[in-house]
């Protein structure tokens, strides 16, 4: 199968932000370009927009003069639908209404040539509801593009109940000839970043509302700790929280509310008093002129132990051995028991599991690290009957390593592991249930949203029990079905030979 030839014209309609960035690839790619919007002169602002940038190319090197001569020469404005008639593609990026889109492509539908395809780029609606008006919807499909679509590589390529297998095929090796990533996926809410995604705001927005850290020190910690490029408050900031929530609450009411995918009241109030964001002034944050930036809760020094026993395989924190070792921190061994690290006043330090301290006598967790010698934060947590011996040792430890420390509230999951193990279990349902494959799903989390590794690629790191255990131990202290593992994620620790600890507790019986 191959893709839309560069003989034939690519027609874009919607001459915004969108509409001209998806223009402005089809062009570079070498297609003629028309580009259309209902609004009278649009289309033609639009076609000067898309010159401008192919111009600034070249001013910044990345084009040469002949090349943006050659493309500013093959695009132009349509006035009337009926000057698409020879296109090879037809891409939608107008206002997101299900009846304005329906209303639009029956009026494609008689204009194009029956080998046409017909593609939305809707982020949020249903693409087998917009194809059911047409007469031929197997030649419809959803083609995702991220903004600004000229330099995000990512494009979901999404197949309706009703298109054709061979029309996805040719919709793939196009994005593929124009230098972009497509990944496939099922007309499912969200798609696959949308739907994926949401636990990485809701987990923080959840440890917000549990009292169990500030913003700006969630932030960090998922940044420095976690990997990610951006922490969920200011990224929702940068978006808009009326645009964040609108999403969370699309996807929401489209799995018929599942507690999966449940709204955050606290971002739905700060949506009410109209604090939006980088765009309105304020949000989590202030954006005025000269505000500072918000500072995360970082722990005073404190005086690290001189030797630690550790008990049991750390498994996803087996590096800090080496790290302490390096550190000059005496460390001991025993096999077996555990895991976790005695501190000298007799407390321990363990790795977040979904369980609390107050559960325990004297016990510090530490949370989860893409990689715990280049993380430059940590975070631990305590309650209020930890010993503070304990928690001062423990915070001395992980500043011996060079770490920052945050000590946030006693919040099972804590925050990098609860977050995580969300992210892996969302992604495990939606391969089992056919939304899109393991490999897509990973490749659309890291080129869509820039997260350090895909759910698939932390699940591989972290084991195959890991999630469903720390998941099941939240489920238990949060119920509600919000942390239910999936019965896809407890089928995966059985495929990797894991063993769920379901079972072991007689849950399986």
């Amino acid at each position: 199968m191959t893709g839309i030839e560069r003989s034939r014209t690519v027609a874009v309609i919607g001459a915004g932000t969108m509409g001209q960035g998806i223009a402005q690839v089809a062009l570079l790619a070498g297609h003629h370009v028309l580009l259309y919007d209902a609004a009278p002169g649009r289309a033609g602002t639009g076609v000067g927009e898309v010159t401008a940038r192919v111009e600034r190319l070249v001013a910044k090197g990345r084009l040469d003069h002949a090349e943006a001569a050659a493309a500013t020469a093959r695009i132009g404005a349509a006035a009337e639908l009926a000057e698409l008639s020879g296109a090879g593609l037809v891409i939608e990026a107008v206002v997101e209404d299900v009846t304005a889109k329906q209303e639009l492509f029956r009026a494609l539908e008689a204009v194009v040539p029956a080998d046409c395809l017909l593609a939305t780029n809707t982020s949020s609606l249903s693409v087998t509801e917009l194809g059911a008006v047409l007469r031929h919807p197997d030649r419809f499909l959803g083609l995702h593009f991220f903004n600004p679509a000229p330099l995000l590589p990512l494009v979901e390529v999404v197949s309706g109940a009703a298109t054709a297998p061979a029309a996805a095929d040719r919709a793939v090796e196009t994005v593929l000839g124009w230098g972009k990533t497509p990944v496939r996926c099922a007309d499912t809410p969200g798609f696959i970043v949308n739907r994926i995604a949401r636990p990485f705001y809701a987990e923080a927005f959840a440890v917000l509302e549990e009292r169990g850290a500030d913003p700006a020190t969630i932030d960090a910690v998922l940044r420095e700790s976690g990997g990610f490029r951006m922490g969920p408050f200011e990224l929702t900031d940068l978006i808009g929280q009326d645009v964040n929530e609108a999403v969370t609450r699309s996807v929401w009411e489209s799995f018929f509310r599942s507690p999966k995918f449940l709204p955050s009241l606290a971002q739905r109030r700060l949506v009410q008093s109209g604090r939006l964001g980088r765009k309105s002034g304020s949000g989590w944050y202030a954006h005025g002129p000269g505000e500072p930036a918000p500072e995360p809760h970082t722990a005073a020094p404190e005086e690290a132990p001189a030797e630690v026993t550790v008990v049991g395989d750390l498994g996803p924190a087996a590096a800090l051995v080496e790290l302490m070792e390096e550190a000059g921190v005496k460390v001991e061994r025993v096999g077996t028991g555990g895991p976790y690290i005695q501190l000298p006043g007799e407390g321990q330090l363990v790795l977040a599991d979904g369980k609390t301290s107050v559960e325990f006598t004297d016990v510090v967790y530490f949370d989860l690290a893409l990689d715990y010698r280049g993380a430059g934060r940590i975070a631990l947590s305590a309650s209020e009957d930890t010993g503070e011996r304990t928690l001062a040792e423990a915070v001395g430890l992980f500043q011996k390593l060079g770490k920052k420390v945050s000590v946030i509230g006693d919040v099972p999951g804590m925050i990098v592991a609860r977050t995580v193990a969300m992210l892996i279990d969302l992604a495990a349902d939606a391969v089992a249930k056919g939304a899109a494959s393991r490999a897509d799903i990973d490749t659309a989390m890291r080129l869509g949203v820039n997260y350090p590794l895909g759910p698939g690629e932390w699940h591989d790191r972290l084991g195959p029990d890991w999630a469903y255990d720390l998941l099941h131990h939240l489920d238990e202290r949060c119920p509600g079905g919000r942390y239910a593992p999936s019965l896809a994620l407890f089928r995966l620790g059985y495929a990797g030979d894991g063993t769920a600890e379901a079972e072991e507790e007689g849950d399986g019986a």
